[in-house]
Parts: C-alpha cells; sequence; structure tokens
C-alpha cells in the first residue's frame, strides 16, 4: 500500500509517517537524547569554577536552549538536511556532492576533498567517546543511589560495552524495531521529570529570555565564554541528525525532533535548572537527582539501555562511513558483512568493530568517569560542524546558485556558532581533547595515503601497458590457440590492455573465443539505478568492454552484474566463465625520508587489505590470479 502511505511527491505521510518518526527517534536522536545525563552537570564542574548561582543557572539554561534552537533547529534540520547527495547525507556524501562542482572557484577540489576526509576523520574520535561516556554516566546513576556501587561502575561499564560490541556481528534488524519505542519512552521519562521540578520552580522559564544567556556572558567574561564548552554537550548528536537522513528521509527526521526530542529535552534541562536553583547541592548529578529515591534504579536502567541504543546508531554510523570511503576509494577492501537480507545499509566490519571496542573500553579505563571524558568530547564534532558549514557554502553558491551576498550571511552566522563552540573547546585539548584529533589526524594520514599510493600504482601500471586496439592488432598477426569459454578480465583502466590479459597469453598461449574486459567504477552518488547499472561496448569479434557502475553506499557485485549485460546474445554462464586477476607484488626503495615511509604505509595496508575476489563477489573456484611485481 505504497501511495497511501505517502504523497504525490513520494514524501512519507499518515502511519508511515509516524512510524518512522518513531524510529528515527531511536536511531538519529539517541546520542543527543542521552547528553542530559551529563551536559549540565559539566557546565557547573569544578574545573570550570562557575558558581551555582540563580544567575548562572538561569544563563546556561538560556545557552542550552537557544544552542538546540538555532543550531540543531534551524542550522541543521532547516538547512543543512536539505543538502542531500540522491537522498543520502553525512560529510562524506556531501563532499561527493560538491567535489564535481566548480571547486576551482570555491577554494580548490583538493581542498575541499581534503577538508571533508578530515571532517570524516573526526568523526571515528566522536564514535569512540560516545559509547563510553554514555553507558559511563548511566552507570554512574548508581554511584547516586548509593555510594556500596562505587567500585563496581567501572567494571559494569565494560561489561555492557564488551557486550555491546559483542552482538554487533549479530546485526541490528530485531534490536532496530524496539529501538524506536524505547527512545520514545526515554523522552517521555525526560519530560516527565523535568515537568515534575519546573512546577516547583515555575520562575526558571524565564530563562527562555536570550537577554538571559547575554547577561551571563557580560558577568562571567572570558570563563563564561569556556563555559559553551559544556553547554556544547546539548548538541552532540547534531551531526547525526545530517548522517542518517538516508535511512529515514529529512521529513520524519523533522517531525520526530519537533513533536517530541526538542520539547522533551528543554523540558529535562529546565527541570534541572528548577532543581538546582531550589537545591544548589545537587548538582553532583543533577539528572539522577531529579527522580524520587524509589524511581533511581528504574531509571538507571532505562538510561543504560538508551546510552545503548544511542551507542548503536553512532557504531552503525562508523561501519557506514568506512563503507563509503571503501567505495570513494580513500580505504583499503574491508570485510564487510550485511546482517539483513531486506535492509542494504545494516552491515557490519569485524576489524572497526574491534577497534572501536578496544578504544571505548581503554576510554574508560584511562578516564575513569563521564566528566573526565566529558573533556575529550567536543574538540572532534565542533571542527565538524564547521566542516559541514564551509561544504555547505559550497553547495549554496554552485549547487543552489544562491547569491555570494546570501551564502555568506546565511552560512556565516552557522559558522560564528561553530566556531564559538570550537574556541571554547580548543581548552579541552591538554585534559583530553587531544584524543579525538590524534585519532582523526592517523584516520586522515591513512585515508590521504590509500588514495595517494592507488593514484601512484595506478600511474605505473598505467606505464607498463599498451593500448588495447594494439594489443587486438597483435593478436590479427599472430594468432593465438583459442579455447572454448568466455574469460573476464578485471582492469580499472578502461582502456589500456589489463596486465593479466598479457601475462595469461605470455604463459599459456591461449585466448578465449569470448574476452570481456569489466571495469568497476564508483559514482559519486549513494546509489544507481539497475537500468543504469552497466555500459556495454563492442571492441572486436569476441570482445568487449563493460563497465559496471555503482554508487558509493553500495558493494560490487560482479557476477550478478554481469547477468544484466547482453554482449550480441551471450549470457553469463558460472561454469563457463573464469575471472582472471592481476595480483601486484608492491616493492619500495629503502627511503628514510617521509615519502618512503609513506610507500611503506601504503604497502602495508595493500598486504592486509580484502581480496578482490571476495570483494568483487567472484566465485573463489572460479577465479585465476596472475602475479607481477610493482616498484613504487
Amino acid at each position: 500500500m505504497e501511495n497511501t502511505a505517502k504523497t504525490e511527491s513520494g514524501q512519507p505521510r499518515g502511519k508511515h509517517l509516524a512510524r518512522l518518526s518513531v524510529a528515527a527517534l531511536g536511531v538519529v536522536y539517541g546520542d543527543i537524547g542521552t547528553s542530559p545525563l551529563y551536559a549540565m552537570k559539566e557546565c557547573f564542574a569544578e574545573a570550570g569554577g562557575l558558581q551555582v548561582a540563580p544567575a548562572n543557572i538561569q544563563g546556561v539554561l538560556s545557552l542550552i536552549c537557544w544552542s538546540l534552537i538555532l543550531v540543531v533547529s534551524i542550522k541543521y534540520l532547516v538547512f543543512i538536511l536539505r543538502a542531500d547527495n540522491n537522498g543520502e547525507g553525512g560529510i562524506l556524501a556531501l563532499t561527493a556532492l560538491v567535489t564535481p562542482l566548480r571547486a576551482s572557484a570555491a577554494g580548490g577540489r583538493s581542498f575541499i576533498i581534503a577538508l571533508g576526509l578530515f571532517g570524516s576523520a573526526l568523526l571515528y574520535g566522536d564514535g569512540m567517546i560516545t559509547p563510553a561516556i554514555s553507558v559511563l554516566s548511566a552507570v554512574e546513576g548508581l554511584g547516586v543511589a548509593t555510594p556500596m556501587f562505587e567500585p563496581f561502575i567501572i567494571p559494569l561499564t565494560i561489561i555492557i560495552l564488551f557486550g555491546l560490541f559483542f552482538f554487533q556481528s549479530r546485526g541490528t534488524a530485531g534490536l532496530g524495531a524496539v529501538f524506536g519505542p524505547l527512545t520514545f519512552l526515554w523522552f517521555i521519562v525526560l519530560a516527565v521529570l523535568g515537568v515534575i521540578n519546573i512546577v516547583k520552580v515555575p520562575s526558571v522559564l524565564f530563562s527562555l529570555n536570550p537577554m538571559c544567556a547575554v547577561d551571563f556572558f557580560i558577568r562571567n567574561g572570558f570563563s563564561g565564554f569556556l563555559i559553551l564548552g559544556s553547554v556544547f554537550l546539548v548538541i552532540t548528536g547534531g551531526e547525526a541528525l545530517y548522517a542518517d537522513m538516508g535511512h529515514f528521509g529529512p521529513r520524519p527526521i523533522r517531525l520526530a525532533w519537533f513533536t517530541v526530542a526538542l520539547s522533551s529535552l528543554l523540558l529535562n534541562y529546565f527541570g534541572q535548572g528548577a532543581l538546582l536553583l531550589h537545591e544548589p547541592e545537587a548538582v553532583v548529578n543533577p539528572f539522577y537527582h531529579l527522580a524520587p529515591s524509589w524511581a533511581l534504579y528504574p531509571l538507571v536502567c532505562i538510561a543504560t539501555v538508551a546510552t545503548v541504543i544511542a551507542s548503536q546508531a553512532v557504531i552503525s554510523g562508523a561501519f557506514s562511513l568506512t563503507m563509503q570511503a571503501v567505495q570513494l576509494g580513500y580505504s583499503p577492501r574491508l570485510n564487510i558483512q550485511h546482517t539483513s537480507q531486506t535492509e542494504r545499509g545494516q552491515i557490519y566490519l569485524p576489524f572497526i568493530n574491534h577497534v572501536l571496542m578496544i578504544c571505548c573500553i581503554g576510554l574508560v579505563l584511562g578516564f575513569r568517569s563521564s566528566s573526565n571524558l566529558a573533556a575529550a568530547y567536543g574538540i572532534a564534532v565542533t571542527s565538524t560542524m564547521a566542516i559541514t558549514t564551509l561544504l555547505f557554502f559550497v553547495v549554496t553558491r554552485y549547487n543552489w546558485h544562491w547569491s555570494l551576498l546570501k551564502s555568506v550571511l546565511i552560512c556565516g552566522v552557522f559558522l560564528v556558532f561553530d566556531l564559538s563552540f570550537f574556541l571554547a573547546n580548543f581548552a579541552k585539548i591538554a585534559h583530553g581533547g587531544w584524543f579525538p584529533l590524534l585519532v582523526a589526524a592517523l584516520i586522515f594520514m591513512l585515508m590521504s595515503t590509500w588514495k595517494w599510493g592507488r593514484a601512484k600504482l595506478g600511474r605505473r601500471l598505467m606505464s607498463g601497458t599498451i593500448p588495447f586496439k594494439d594489443f587486438l592488432e597483435n593478436v590479427k598477426e599472430h594468432p593465438p590457440t583459442r579455447v572454448p569459454g568466455t574469460a573476464v578480465f578485471m582492469s580499472g583502466n578502461t582502456r589500456g590492455t589489463p596486465s593479466a590479459l598479457l601475462h595469461n597469453l605470455k604463459h599459456n598461449h591461449v585466448l578465449h573465443e569470448m574476452v570481456i574486459l569489466v571495469a568497476v567504477e564508483t559514482s559519486e552518488i549513494p546509489h544507481v539505478p539497475d537500468r543504469n547499472r552497466v555500459t556495454e561496448e563492442k571492441i572486436a569479434d569476441g570482445a568487449y568492454r563493460v563497465t559496471l557502475h555503482y554508487g558509493f553506499m553500495e558493494d560490487p557485485n560482479v557476477p550478478k552484474a554481469l547477468k544484466m549485460a547482453y554482449l550480441d546474445g551471450w549470457t553469463y554462464n558460472p561454469l563457463k566463465t573464469t575471472f582472471f586477476l592481476g595480483r601486484e607484488t608492491l616493492l619500495t626503495k629503502d627511503n628514510p625520508k617521509f615519502w618512503g615511509i609513506r610507500e611503506q604505509m601504503f604497502v602495508l595496508m595493500s598486504r592486509n587489505a580484502r581480496t578482490a575476489t571476495d570483494f568483487f563477489g567472484l566465485p573463489p573456484n572460479r577465479v585465476v590470479e596472475l602475479g607481477m611485481q610493482v616498484r613504487l
């Protein structure tokens, strides 16, 4: 009943829209929905030196309120969600969207790509910290209930994190069905706790006046500005709104925010403010002090579930981001397992999962409290948000053809907020903020090295190849023995002769009756329709060139795509088809300089990459690999 679920424009409506909106609560807003566990507490932490005074409480509440409205509601939900790449969002999708544009007028294609790559690399650091700080802050509620649980907080957090990562390989299809309703329940709890305390001190609602924030800065000066680093914790999940757009579409994401998430968050933060106005000593953990003592243990349980859901969304985002990087050529081929037969986006990457698990547990053991982890949290996300704004500026100018004045005014306002939060978080670098920056720098170096190395390897291979036209002329002059069957030669060079073909002819002195040169190209769009999957070209009798087109969110499957090809009546028969692959052994010079080290890094990454047979979905018993040595 698709027509009853959507309008003529294809937008969901009715029950279908409601279901998508509830599901979006679980995936999109899980991260930002758990911020009340620690955000207000960090604003008044001892390290910040901010007194728990009525004027300061109202000032912080005003900053929280207008940060949620201006950054999340206006910047992301009104503007950024419009910059979709064929329905997909996220910083890599945005980078792929803007790079074909007039990049030279926007500072250069290379600069834009580097900017997008570094922004995506920063998200890995966020993906390591979010599960650690979220789960740890939830479990710390046991310490509020009774001091006897204090020694068990760290071990219990590690057990929960280990279980979270352990079950990733089983997929999220079953869990996904309950994520939305559970998160909806969490937001209801947030709202109820907030309202109970607001009723006691209704004057806290005066903090809605933005002048309270202005007065806060006037009275506290530079120290008040630094508090923005803690205020930013309330919007740390904002970038997820854009990254998860492809899963639900903008309409359900906006509806979930404006009807449930925003109001629940504001009510809870104002409830915490009302509590502090009435009981300043509750600042040690204002969230858990919102609840009566009898409700603490149930609240810890539901908070833990909410943080697990929030962590799941971040982990799944890291998996999707890595797959995009692989398809766009910024990462070696990795083992990507699909955990659902129906949902293409549900994937599992064992290597990424293990790295995230080790880092999350290491962060818990190293920082030992959510307050210490909060010092490391924020610098990565603020940097990514600023980069998103810069890339969005390029879209407004060269995709949407806005005037320079309009683009500068709107993006300039966004950038003022982004840079303010970034500078306020800059002070955190010495206290743990260095960790996500170090992770981002390492991942950026790996990504750029892989792209650089593949380009260099491609040039080396090109220098040693011959045009396929010359190869055909040579075959006509010296015809080899033709054997029955089909030979498929995988090659990234659409005009040259594959090295595997030359080696096969040189060593075996035969040529198959049917020769197909297959190139796989990744487009800068998420998905390519099946009707545009295959491009065919006849280059001689019994010789064809086939180009397979995939989006950066798709897994290539060469045998499946070949079934769509029609080559003068030829149809794909797996029992009569042999796939030939070139396998390069990379050699480097003994060079102690930077470029020599980079080459060694590329060689190491190449040796540990997923095999081409597995990556392209080729049947292993029908593959022949022909090796060659290449000096970089």
